[in-house]
């Protein structure tokens, strides 16, 4: 077990930051795992002021989360990056080691195979990825280990289109690019992963089928959006973006504390609480 004979901080960074429930989620693990001397923030940090802050970290860091638009910034402060962050450039996990090491990796990509896993998703045949951003291509990442046939990418420029080949063409993926004014054609594919904003989707819950398979929408909150839930009417199977965030969360506290970590339920039970509004802000 981590000493006791100082205080551990850890955090999460990024801009916007308020909406993050990151700090209820690790919060909650710490209480489980008895680690009554460890603390977790959130900080307001945009790319301009994330190298003074990393610089400014004492010996009582133990980790930090990243978020938006961080992911990649972070990269060039770092001593070391995980092949998996490596395979996406993108780090959201930061372990600061006892002799001054800044350590990256990306928890996103195990926690989106471990969410879908939980839910009986194993593998896929073939897959459908709704947007383009840095969220779509830890997808494509985590359709690597699961998707044994074509991932078809909907996107709304040929430039996103481009990029989302071109991490296709890193990870191994088979990725085929759609215009976004076919995205409908998306809902008929065995397994949809959304990476889209709030209310992107909102225009195809009309076409959803009778028959749906498996829609990953990675959002939170709202929840649930008008995808899923019509998604879910039609007896379709669902993850949500509490799922992505607690397994991502789970792998964050066990890199950070150095402790086999807490029970994704508790974890779980936290962040639904929270998003209740049964929680004050943190």
């Amino acid at each position: 077990m981590p000493s006791t004979d100082r205080r551990h901080r850890a955090a999460v960074l990024g801009s916007p930051i308020a909406h993050s429930l990151s700090p209820v989620l690790h919060r909650a693990a710490y209480a489980e795992l008895g680690l009554d001397d460890w603390s977790y923030d959130r900080f307001e940090i945009d790319e301009q002021a994330l190298p003074g802050f990393i610089e400014a970290l004492d010996g009582t860091w133990a980790g930090l989360s990243l978020t938006m638009p961080l992911k990649r910034a972070i990269i060039p402060l770092l001593d070391s990056v995980s092949g998996t962050a490596a395979s996406v450039e993108a780090v959201n996990t930061v372990v600061l080691t006892e002799d001054g090491r800044r350590l990256g990796d990306n928890t996103d990509i195990p926690g989106m195979v471990a969410a879908l896993r939980e839910r009986g998703v194993e593998k896929a045949e073939s897959a459908a990825v709704l947007g383009a951003g840095a969220t779509a291509s830890s997808a494509l990442a985590a359709l690597s280990e699961i998707c044994t046939g074509t991932v078809t990418a909907y996107v709304r420029s040929r430039g996103r289109g481009d990029e989302m080949r071109g991490w296709g063409e890193r990870l191994g993926v088979d990725v085929r690019i759609a215009d976004w004014a076919e995205a409908e054609q998306a809902l008929h594919a065995p397994l949809v992963i959304a990476t889209t904003p709030a209310g992107a989707t909102d225009v195809l819950t009309g076409s959803v089928p009778k028959a749906p398979g498996t829609l990953f929408d990675v959002l939170y909150e709202p929840w649930p959006t008008r995808l899923a839930a019509a998604w879910a009417d039609s007896g379709g199977a669902v993850v949500g973006g509490l799922d992505l965030l607690v397994h991502q969360a789970v792998l964050q506290v066990e890199q950070m504390t150095g402790l086999a970590s807490c029970r994704v339920g508790t974890l779980r039970a936290a962040g639904e609480e929270a998003l209740r509004g049964r929680l004050p802000g943190a």
